[in-house]
């Protein structure tokens, strides 16, 4: 998919907001523990994004959130997924 499928898709859009509110959530659910967990992504930013989807979204670009998910989410995932590996190692269960 490119930005303008992304811009013409409304179910992928508005999966991604949704998801990308969840992801937000889940930062600010974390609060001072994520940048414990996973130094790096900028989780002020990110929780920042939640409160706009849910209050601001009459005007997110839409070329914004395809730049967050093309650029953006990749290496929170992958922060998080090592984040994950690296508690799993340590509880003893892999």
């Amino acid at each position: 998919m490119d930005l303008r499928g992304f811009r013409e898709d409304a179910k992928t859009y508005d999966a991604v907001e949704r998801c990308l509110e969840r992801i937000a959530e889940a930062a600010a659910k974390l609060g001072d523990l994520a940048p414990v967990l996973a130094p790096g992504p900028p989780w002020q930013q990110i929780r920042a994004l939640g409160n706009r989807l849910r209050h601001e979204y009459d005007i997110i670009r839409e070329d914004r959130l395809w730049d967050i998910v093309q650029v953006d989410l990749p290496p929170l995932c992958a922060a998080c997924e090592d984040a994950l590996v690296r508690m799993l190692e340590g509880s003893g269960r892999e």
